[in-house]
């Protein structure tokens, strides 16, 4: 089997600590096939991401997977070899995941943030299209920034461009307990959220979505919960934009893509000064990070020169 008579194929795979997405797509970007199954952490890994490409792989029997490329809930180190700060991935001792993954898998292994994925997905396939230059912030478990400036990402010197949630405001930045995940952080949370709501004594916490449905039900603490949320995304904004100026806020993850954010975060923006800000939610939602890793995938394994946006494909 060659690539000379057979389609090339790629897997993209979006790789989270409890929930792995992954997608076989074509070399227009377009994904085909679709798998989702629960992580399994650590030495398990590597035999399930195998796995999972294997699969989808069968899935278009004429075709020939040349490359892979992975999102992944940590920063990749500075070799490109695995990540570091991603605890909910668990430990791969001496083994390195990309090394080990080419050779069970036979082609190009890539990896990458999996906010600076997302964010490569919004530029070739959702709302970051008609622009050089954004930030896509992902709100969800936690928050972080995917920095896009001319046309390509910036990770920055050691890969942790973006890691907002250590931003010294929202919560006592010199308090231990809040230095974890940063003083941001522990306020924007989707845990911290769902816990704005409260809930009688013995019954199970509030979930972020239930804050959303109880807000447009028109609990009154509810409006509040998301009130604080958005005041805390506005001083978010502003921090990135007086640094980078990237021109436009995209908001993505689970906490920020939903619409019912924008109302109160153009009230404070109002408030703080800078009512003109260009924000806007994400177009992919969920899909972003799979995009983002396709694209990766074909830039690895083809001419990246070659590759077109997904708006010049169709």
């Amino acid at each position: 089997m060659s690539a000379a008579t057979h389609p090339a194929v790629v897997v993209g795979i979006d790789l989270g600590g409890t929930k792995v997405r992954a997608a076989l797509a074509d070399t227009r970007g377009r994904l085909l096939h679709r798998l989702t199954e629960p992580t399994r952490p650590g030495i398990a890994l590597i035999a399930q991401l195998t796995d999972i490409v294997t699969r989808l792989s069968v899935l278009a029997p004429d075709a020939l997977v040349v490359g892979t490329a992975i999102g992944g809930a940590g920063v990749p180190l500075p070799d490109g070899s695995g990540f570091t700060q991603a605890p909910n991935l668990g430990e791969l001792g001496e083994v390195s995941l990309v090394a080990e993954l080419r050779r069970r898998l036979g082609h190009p292994v890539v990896i990458e943030n999996d906010v600076n994925i997302a964010a490569l997905g919004e530029l070739h396939a959702g709302a970051g299209r008609e622009s050089e230059s954004f930030a896509f912030v992902s709100v969800g478990t936690g928050i972080g920034v995917g920095l896009v400036l001319a046309g390509s990402v910036w990770p920055g010197v050691s890969g942790a461009a973006g890691e907002v949630g250590y931003l010294p405001f929202g919560s006592d930045p010199l308090d231990p307990r809040n230095q974890r995940r940063g003083a941001l952080e522990e306020v924007v949370a989707g845990n911290v959220l769902a816990q704005r709501l409260p809930q009688p004594a013995g019954e199970p916490p509030h979930t972020a979505r239930e804050v959303f449905a109880a807000a447009e039900a028109g609990d009154p603490l509810a409006i509040r919960a998301l009130d604080t949320q958005a005041r805390w995304l506005a001083h978010t904004l502003l921090a990135i934009d007086a640094v980078v100026d990237p021109g436009l806020y995209i908001l993505g993850g689970g906490i920020g893509s939903r619409p019912e954010l924008l109302a109160p975060l153009d009230h404070w923006l109002a408030r703080l000064g800078r009512p003109g800000l260009r924000v806007r939610s994400s177009e992919l939602g969920d899909d972003a990070p799979l995009h983002g890793a396709v694209h990766l995938a074909l830039a690895a394994a083809i001419t990246p020169s070659s590759l077109p946006r997904e708006s010049e494909a169709s």
